[in-house]
């Protein structure tokens, strides 16, 4: 490899773990659709221990890329299998890495791209490192980022080590989604929105992932892991970063990260006592699921942010599997009006919502109050705006993330202190978890989630 200025795109990606799961329902189809939109521009080597060929892994590609429903068509599938090579090799053997280097030989800014499990997130950079591939390269690690607020510091000291922290990007799939981008061009571009947008008018504000499906055939990886760890600590907290944080200053990378961790600074610990967790009726009897386990499938707490904007809002934020429906949303709860003497009695009615949806369909809705037609008292009525009807198909968030990361645009990413700062925040609830409560398939969650949002009024069924 040779040396150059580390400015300027990537012009190599390299991913380790070319053949995993994640690779064949999301990165190949990332590829492939950069390809076709004529924004891929690198070369590719993916590193793997299967014992295949480059044209094996081409095959295995265009398989994998039909199985997800896509229409593969040959001119674009070409142009992506000749910027593709395999390479195989052990992660742990020094000679895998001056493979490497060989088949890197010219390319000046790599991406390493690690779809591989956490525990070898550390070494592989170490020995990309020793290798002198990471003077000008930057790596793409995926989630998780740490089990706990210990071992995210363990593991950014490690790293740091041999790289610097403007080489390591941290990726949370949730940020390269159209919605979450959107979020802030809906708060700051719009006046409509952001005089309003404080704890002057705002109730509280309800953050909810829910799942239609359970653990299925995934236990193994699921129990050691839940739900806290699994969409709570990097996707919904990343989610309630866009919703709370103040504008940034300029348009750089650095000025979002900034704001953001101005959020999270700004959060007290997890109160345990302000927190549920559940779990599915017939959780344990999924194969891989410890005996007894009290890993929750459920998970709801209460937030609090002590800054000027924010204090005394609540944020109710909940994540489930094998719930009523499968939608991410946001609601924005608004105070309740005065009662005046010339209203009808408007008590037994919600307050003014505004709700974002950003799974699957992004949608904006505003509930509204208004008098009946007929005459006999208010209504609720509501102002529905789906997102795709007017922009149209986006980019799906590992293609966006992706490139983003070769032409080095970091806004999508997230740095060490937004990972330590998250896990800080939780750490009490991993420490003194309450007991899960069982509930039933197709519902809400269990019993105890009813009362967590008292003083607020219920919770926002999507």
């Amino acid at each position: 490899m040779t040396s150059s200025n580390s400015s300027g795109n990537s012009d190599a990606l390299v991913i380790f773990g070319i053949t995993g799961d994640l690779a064949k329902k999301m990165t190949y189809r990332s590829l492939y659709r950069l390809q076709k939109a004529g924004r891929l521009y690198v070369k590719i080597v993916g590193v793997a221990m299967d014992q295949i060929s480059t044209d094996q892994l081409h095959s295995n590609i265009k398989t994998a890329l039909e199985a997800e429903g896509v229409k593969v068509e040959s001119k674009v599938f070409s142009e992506l299998c000749s910027k593709i090579t395999y390479l195989r090799g052990d992660f742990s053997d020094s000679k895998t890495f001056q493979d490497l280097s060989t088949e890197l030989n010219g390319v000046e800014r790599p991406l390493f791209y690690l779809e591989i499990p956490p525990s070898l997130f550390a070494p592989v950079v170490e020995q990309l490192a020793a290798a002198g591939l990471m003077k000008n390269g930057h790596v793409l690690i995926e989630k998780p980022f740490g089990n706990d607020l210990a071992s995210a510091k363990a593991l950014n000291d490690r790293l740091h080590a041999v790289v610097q922290e403007e080489q390591i990007l941290r990726i949370d799939h949730f940020l390269g989604k159209q919605p979450v981008i959107d979020l802030l061009y809906l708060r700051f571009a719009n006046y409509l929105f952001e005089p309003m947008w404080s704890r002057n008018y705002i109730d509280s504000v309800q953050i909810t992932l829910a799942e239609d499906f359970g653990v299925e055939d995934r236990g193994h990886f699921y129990d050691p892991v839940g739900a806290l760890r699994d969409v709570v600590q990097n996707h919904l907290l990343q989610v309630l970063a866009a919703v709370a944080m103040e504008a940034p200053i300029d348009a750089s990378y650095r000025a979002l990260w900034d704001r953001k961790i101005d959020v999270f600074r700004s959060m007290d610990d997890v109160d345990p006592t302000h927190c549920v967790r559940g779990q599915y009726q017939g959780y344990l009897d999924i194969d891989g699921v410890a005996k007894g386990s009290e890993t929750e499938t459920y998970v709801a707490m209460k937030l609090h942010i002590n800054n000027w904007r924010w204090a005394g809002v609540p944020f109710f934020i909940r994540a489930g599997k094998a719930m009523a429906t499968t939608s991410t949303e946001i609601a924005i709860i608004y105070r309740e009006p005065p009662q005046l003497s010339f209203l009808d009695d408007l008590s037994k009615l919600p307050p003014n919502r505004l709700i974002l949806r950003i799974d699957p369909n992004e949608v904006l809705k505003i509930q509204l109050l208004s008098k009946a037609p007929n005459g006999g008292g208010a209504r609720v009525v509501h102002l529905d705006l789906p997102f795709g009807d007017e922009v149209g198909e986006p980019p799906q968030p590992y293609e966006r993330l992706i490139h983003s990361a070769i032409v080095k645009d970091y806004s999508l990413f997230t740095r060490e202190d937004t990972v330590e700062e998250t896990w800080r925040v939780l750490q009490p609830l991993i420490d003194n978890p309450p007991a899960v409560e069982i509930y039933e398939k197709g519902g809400w969650g269990p019993e105890g989630q009813r009362h967590l949002t008292r003083g607020h009024g219920p919770w926002v069924n999507l």
